[in-house]
Protein backbone atom coordinates (compact mmCIF):
# COMPACT_ATOMS: atom_id res chain seq x y z
CA UNK A 1 0.00 0.00 0.00
CA UNK A 2 1.45 3.33 -1.07
CA UNK A 3 1.48 6.13 1.50
CA UNK A 4 0.00 9.26 -0.07
CA UNK A 5 0.35 11.53 2.94
CA UNK A 6 2.40 14.68 2.32
CA UNK A 7 5.94 14.68 3.66
CA UNK A 8 7.24 17.86 5.27
CA UNK A 9 11.02 17.85 5.49
CA UNK A 10 11.34 21.55 6.41
CA UNK A 11 12.16 21.48 10.14
CA UNK A 12 11.64 25.23 10.45
CA UNK A 13 7.89 24.75 9.96
CA UNK A 14 7.57 21.97 12.54
CA UNK A 15 6.41 23.09 15.98
CA UNK A 16 8.18 20.98 18.58
CA UNK A 17 6.50 20.46 21.96
CA UNK A 18 8.25 21.90 25.02
CA UNK A 19 9.50 18.50 26.29
CA UNK A 20 11.18 17.89 22.92
CA UNK A 21 12.83 21.31 23.02
CA UNK A 22 14.19 20.72 26.53
CA UNK A 23 15.50 17.31 25.47
CA UNK A 24 17.26 18.78 22.43
CA UNK A 25 18.71 21.58 24.59
CA UNK A 26 19.98 18.93 27.01
CA UNK A 27 21.97 17.34 24.19
CA UNK A 28 23.24 20.70 22.94
CA UNK A 29 24.33 21.71 26.45
CA UNK A 30 26.22 18.43 26.75
CA UNK A 31 28.18 19.14 23.57
CA UNK A 32 28.83 22.72 24.69
CA UNK A 33 30.09 21.46 28.05
CA UNK A 34 32.52 19.18 26.24
CA UNK A 35 34.20 22.28 24.80
CA UNK A 36 33.72 24.32 27.98
CA UNK A 37 35.69 21.73 29.92
CA UNK A 38 38.66 22.54 27.68
CA UNK A 39 38.52 26.19 28.71
CA UNK A 40 38.27 25.27 32.37
CA UNK A 41 41.15 22.77 32.13
CA UNK A 42 43.32 25.41 30.46
CA UNK A 43 42.64 27.86 33.29
CA UNK A 44 43.35 25.13 35.84
CA UNK A 45 46.63 24.22 34.16
CA UNK A 46 47.68 27.86 34.00
CA UNK A 47 46.84 28.41 37.66
CA UNK A 48 48.80 25.35 38.78
CA UNK A 49 51.98 26.10 36.79
CA UNK A 50 53.29 28.83 39.06
CA UNK A 51 52.34 31.69 41.31
CA UNK A 52 52.53 34.01 38.30
CA UNK A 53 50.17 31.72 36.39
CA UNK A 54 47.74 31.73 39.30
CA UNK A 55 47.87 35.52 39.44
CA UNK A 56 47.27 35.63 35.67
CA UNK A 57 44.14 33.46 36.04
CA UNK A 58 42.85 35.70 38.83
CA UNK A 59 43.52 38.72 36.62
CA UNK A 60 41.77 37.08 33.64
CA UNK A 61 38.75 36.09 35.71
CA UNK A 62 38.23 39.72 36.71
CA UNK A 63 37.64 40.76 33.07
CA UNK A 64 34.16 40.99 31.59
CA UNK A 65 34.59 38.64 28.62
CA UNK A 66 36.05 35.84 30.77
CA UNK A 67 33.32 36.31 33.37
CA UNK A 68 30.76 36.00 30.57
CA UNK A 69 32.40 32.82 29.25
CA UNK A 70 32.51 31.32 32.75
CA UNK A 71 28.86 32.26 33.30
CA UNK A 72 27.87 30.62 30.00
CA UNK A 73 29.76 27.44 30.92
CA UNK A 74 28.18 27.42 34.37
CA UNK A 75 24.73 28.07 32.88
CA UNK A 76 25.17 25.14 30.50
CA UNK A 77 26.31 22.95 33.37
CA UNK A 78 23.33 23.93 35.52
CA UNK A 79 20.86 23.28 32.69
CA UNK A 80 22.50 19.96 31.85
CA UNK A 81 22.39 18.91 35.50
CA UNK A 82 18.74 19.85 36.04
CA UNK A 83 17.61 18.33 32.73
CA UNK A 84 19.65 15.21 33.51
CA UNK A 85 17.85 14.80 36.84
CA UNK A 86 14.55 15.16 34.97
CA UNK A 87 15.62 12.42 32.55
CA UNK A 88 16.61 10.17 35.46
CA UNK A 89 13.21 10.70 37.07
CA UNK A 90 11.57 9.80 33.76
CA UNK A 91 13.70 6.63 33.63
CA UNK A 92 12.15 5.71 36.98
CA UNK A 93 8.68 6.14 35.51
CA UNK A 94 7.87 9.63 36.80
CA UNK A 95 6.41 12.14 34.36
CA UNK A 96 6.04 9.78 31.41
CA UNK A 97 2.55 10.96 30.51
CA UNK A 98 2.06 13.85 28.11
CA UNK A 99 1.04 16.15 30.96
CA UNK A 100 3.88 14.92 33.17
CA UNK A 101 6.43 15.51 30.43
CA UNK A 102 5.14 19.04 29.90
CA UNK A 103 5.20 19.75 33.64
CA UNK A 104 8.74 18.32 33.90
CA UNK A 105 9.91 20.53 31.04
CA UNK A 106 8.36 23.60 32.66
CA UNK A 107 9.96 22.81 36.04
CA UNK A 108 13.31 22.20 34.34
CA UNK A 109 13.23 25.59 32.64
CA UNK A 110 12.04 27.37 35.79
CA UNK A 111 14.73 25.83 38.01
CA UNK A 112 17.37 26.54 35.38
CA UNK A 113 16.29 30.18 35.12
CA UNK A 114 16.53 30.58 38.89
CA UNK A 115 19.94 28.86 39.03
CA UNK A 116 21.30 30.89 36.12
CA UNK A 117 20.22 34.18 37.71
CA UNK A 118 21.87 33.12 40.98
CA UNK A 119 25.04 32.17 39.09
CA UNK A 120 25.01 35.59 37.40
CA UNK A 121 24.85 37.22 40.82
CA UNK A 122 27.73 35.11 42.13
CA UNK A 123 30.02 35.76 39.16
CA UNK A 124 29.30 39.46 38.67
Amino acid sequence: MKDTRPVNLDLTTVRFPLPAITSILHRISGVALFFGIGVMLYLLQLSLESRAGFDRVIELMATGPIKLILWLILSGLLYHLIAGVKHLLMDWGMGESREGALRGAQVTLLLTAIAVVLAWGMIW
